[in-house]
């Protein structure tokens, strides 16, 4: 079975790539999730953040937005000595202002879903890359998206983290050809 060459030989990775990565998700509290674990992503390897998804899950509560948005200061510091996670006051604190900036698209836009989307016409861009061949790190779809995700107090949203993200909840398709997941 052929898959994308970024893909190493560890089963969470390959899990990652054969489930996760390209496929179209939907859920709010998913969409959440991944946006945070791709800031903290930031000048990491994503591979270190997906070995740790677990540990952040529990030590956020889930990802509930409500719950992380309530976070005070003694509950940073408390993750702050967490060894699961990034323990980066600046990706913590970010996570928090995420979940606030998070409650406010989801009143205005009904959902995260509906706001996210809406970046790429309700349906996943699909590209036809040649492996081997470099993806893109930006497209000025993730740079239109990082600006407004700023805009409405977003943090570690930059557009290349943008375009991870559209990645990994499958805004974008970006599977290589010969690929068994390339549509």
């Amino acid at each position: 079975m052929h898959r994308c060459s970024w893909v190493n030989e560890d089963p969470l990775y390959i899990h990652y790539h054969d489930h996760e990565w390209g496929v179209p998700v939907h859920d709010d509290r998913k969409l959440f999730e991944m946006l945070n674990l791709e800031g903290a992503q930031a000048g990491l390897s994503w591979y270190t953040i997906l070995k740790k998804r677990e540990s952040y899950r529990e030590a956020f509560d889930g990802w509930d937005p409500e719950v992380v948005a309530q976070y005070d200061d003694a509950k940073m510091q408390d993750l702050m000595q967490n060894p699961g996670i990034v323990r980066n006051r600046l990706k913590i604190a970010a996570a928090v202002q995420n979940a606030k900036a998070f409650l406010q698209v989801k009143e205005e836009f009904g959902t995260f879903d509906a706001y996210i989307w809406h970046f790429v016409g309700g349906k996943p861009l699909v590209n036809h890359y040649e492996h081997g061949q470099r993806l893109p790190a930006s497209t000025d779809v993730s740079d239109a998206m990082s600006k407004d995700l700023k805009k409405r107090g977003f943090k570690f949203v930059g557009s290349t983290i943008c375009y991870a993200y559209m990645q990994g909840v499958g805004m974008v398709n970006d599977h290589m050809q010969g690929c068994f997941k390339a549509n």
